[in-house]
């Protein structure tokens, strides 16, 4: 039995986002104490699984979800746990709320999560300022830092392409590579940003942006497009050419879905975003389908439904460079990030 055993049910009597803060706080603080940090590191210590992926080495192709830190508060923390790379979000230009609470349910006969947070960000300002200062303080992690951008809830569609070249120009300097969230389930309208014509629209101006600031940083800043499980097979094909067409370097697939199919648990009703085991065989038929129509010309990260060392060896074998969890940390705690890597 390991000590997350122990506390899952203890921190389950407390409402999700009340335990989501909670450990999210121990994380920023464990990040914050350099000793307690390298303890950590050393507990969580992973072998090294070195994967190049849009030209970027990763220690292992074991990364956290978009979500879990949404303003970026605990890198240092969350990367002695042994993630290959961390990304942070989703960021939106300005400060938001997000939706009312209650806004997070826990479905543990599902192994799931809904949630319907609707973006709730400090705002591309803070962030930045947290990054700033966590670089001028050396806290250098070696995990590779992406941050996931989205637009603000109160901004069009029509002027959504404003919203995320502000945050391009925003986190250039500071982070490894972005990842244009057009998927959450939680915005109303934005995913009909990943419609064709739209989507090729607003990413032709992110990429013009991301080249000048290449050439300002002198760096090479991959672009990735993170898309839902729900699409049908014409809306993934008009999203994959529109990716492909204004040179986005990968996609990641998939968000949360709105399908409820075979659910037991209490709140299953609930409208947001599931996330966790429901999501598996939804998640890893997209997968397959974009392994297959991309043919190698970008690489996918496989996100959604990885709850086991098993999901993610699976996923990797399935042709995803990369993976990502979230929901699966929740369920197994903290040692499944190196269960996986050994896995893997």
């Amino acid at each position: 039995m390991n000590l997350y055993s122990i506390l899952r049910p203890l921190l389950f009597r407390l409402q999700p986002e009340t335990a989501h803060k909670l450990t999210l706080s121990l994380l920023r603080l464990t990040g914050a104490v350099s000793p307690l940090n390298a303890l950590v590191d050393l507990a969580f210590l992973s072998p090294e699984k070195p994967v190049t992926v849009f030209s970027l080495r990763f220690k292992n192709p074991i990364g956290l979800a978009a979500g879990y830190d949404k303003d970026g508060v605990a890198i240092r923390g969350l990367a002695a746990l042994g993630f290959g790379h961390i990304e942070i979000g989703t960021v939106t230009p300005r400060p938001q709320s997000g939706n009312p609470k209650p806004r997070i349910f826990r479905l543990p006969q599902d192994e799931a999560l809904i949630n319907r947070m609707g973006f709730p960000s400090q705002g591309g300002g803070k962030v930045v300022y947290r990054l700033r200062k966590f670089w001028a303080e050396r806290a250098k992690t070696d995990a590779i830092l992406g941050v996931n951008l989205g637009r603000n809830k109160d901004t069009p569609n029509e002027e959504a392409a404003f919203d995320y070249l502000e945050l391009v120009q925003l986190f250039a300097p500071l982070c490894d590579y972005m990842t244009v969230n057009v998927s959450s389930p939680n915005t109303i309208g934005l995913r009909q940003l990943q419609a064709r014509q739209a989507l090729e629209n607003l990413l032709t101006h992110v990429n013009q942006q991301r080249r000048l600031e290449q050439a300002k940083y002198q760096k090479r800043l991959p672009l990735l497009v993170k898309l839902s499980p729900d699409l049908t097979d014409a809306e993934l094909d008009d999203a994959l050419e529109a990716i492909w067409r204004t040179d986005m370097d990968g996609v990641i697939a998939t968000n949360t879905t709105l399908a409820r199919q075979g659910l037991v648990s209490a709140y299953s009703r609930e409208s947001g975003g599931l996330s966790g085991a429901p999501l598996r065989s939804q998640s890893e038929a997209l997968l397959s389908k974009i392994v297959r129509r991309l043919d190698g010309r970008l690489p996918v990260i496989s996100s959604g439904g990885i709850m086991t060392p098993e999901d993610a060896k699976r996923r990797l074998d399935m042709g995803a460079a990369l993976v990502q969890v979230y929901t699966g940390l929740i369920y197994a705690g903290p040692g499944l990030v190196r269960r996986m890597v050994k896995a893997v």
